[in-house]
């Protein structure tokens, strides 16, 4: 099963609010998540965007692929250059 970090679309009609979730692939836009990882209000100023880091990177190590957006808000959040950095880490401990 292919996971997917992305965006959910919550709220009322003209009033956004996104959660992102962990996803299989193959559902729907809006369908059944596997677990909640964050949320995300554009309709504030500035925008709140709220993500559990442990969560992230959990799914991240199992090979979840982000998607475009969810991707650029990992990046802002600081999440995927962690990501990253434990990743070379664990690789130079291997060799």
């Amino acid at each position: 099963m292919a996971v997917k970090l992305r965006l959910k679309r919550m709220g009322a009609k003209k009033a956004p609010r996104y959660r992102i979730v962990a996803a299989d692939a193959r559902t729907r836009r809006d369908g059944r998540e596997i677990e909640v990882i964050g949320w995300i209000n554009p309709t504030t100023e500035p925008e709140t965007v709220v993500v559990d880091a442990e969560k992230a990177m959990y799914w991240l190590q199992n090979g979840a692929q982000p998607s475009d957006t969810v991707r650029s808000i990992l990046s802002k959040q600081g999440i995927l250059k962690k990501f990253h950095e434990e990743k070379v880490a664990n690789k130079a401990k291997k060799n």
